[in-house]
């Protein structure tokens, strides 16, 4: 294994595990390449399992900035053509993450991740209050607030029925911890179930299509994706700082769902 890896990733203060195989099953579905957090005694740490004919570097470290971008080259078994797919990995707040990027971007260094992380609602926001792209990276501007994936971009103008409003809801992606928000005002979106095996959610079509035994598992959700979701007052998560809203605030997703290594992944609350 190219001694770059480990390099790359102990000069941002972080261990990673790398394993090799000959073959790499998610779901039933041979893929090149998975990444993972995994905990141990020692705390987390990134885990790579990688198929031997997968080709892994590492295009850029940031050692001041805890991140660092992955690029992992590959053929499908079935295809001739090469694959490639970039992972931004860094630490945000309290916590190591690792978000694939959006294959369209052609990202080569770790700016560039970054930028193709934000949607375009943060971009025309920045726009509309102002905002230098120098500021870009902030937690917080004038134009949004981040925390984690999620963008929190203010909505001054919007009217919400007192009736609607949810409190102490959950918005999460896929499977991952939810972040739980004081007040939450949903429109539109599509009812989906939500297993650990499917976590971008099955229509009822879908869902009814399964086999019975898969039906019948424990663990099945009722959920809304796609929704527009706004929300006011405390966000928490238990990675990341609380933060506050004064008014109400559009909810956006980074673009990770658009990448096809997160193709699992979806916008689920």
């Amino acid at each position: 294994m190219d001694q770059q890896l480990y390099n790359s990733f102990e000069k941002i203060g972080a261990r990673v595990r790398v394993t090799l195989a000959r073959e790499n099953s998610v779901m039933g579905r041979q893929v090149p390449f998975t990444i993972n957090i995994r905990r141990d005694r020692k705390g987390s740490y990134f885990d790579l399992l990688q198929r031997e004919d997968a080709k892994v570097e590492v295009l850029e470290t940031r050692s001041w900035d805890r991140h660092l971008l992955l690029c992992v080259h590959s053929r499908e078994l079935s295809e001739q053509q090469e694959t490639r797919s970039a992972y931004l990995c860094g630490h945000d707040e309290r916590s190591w993450f690792v978000a694939a990027i959006p294959e369209t971007a052609n990202a080569k260094d770790v700016q560039d991740a970054k930028d193709a992380l934000k949607p375009q609602e943060v971009w025309d926001a920045m726009k509309e209050f102002g905002v230098h792209p120098r500021e870009r990276d902030r937690r917080r501007t004038e134009a949004f607030v981040r925390q984690g994936e999620w963008f929190f971009i203010p909505r001054p103008a919007l009217e919400v029925p007192e009736s609607e409003v949810l409190h102490d809801e959950p918005i999460r992606r896929g499977a991952g911890k939810p972040h739980r928000c004081q007040y939450l005002y949903r429109t539109d979106g599509q009812f989906v179930q939500v297993h650990a095996f499917y976590p971008n959610g099955l229509t009822r079509k879908e869902y009814r299509a399964l086999p019975r035994d898969q039906r019948q598992m424990p663990g099945w959700q009722r959920m809304v994706r796609d929704a527009k979701v706004y929300v006011r007052g405390s966000v928490s998560h238990a990675d990341h700082e609380t933060i506050r809203l004064i008014g109400w605030h559009q909810v956006v997703m980074n673009t990770e769902t658009k990448a096809a290594a997160m193709q699992h992944v979806a916008f689920l609350d």
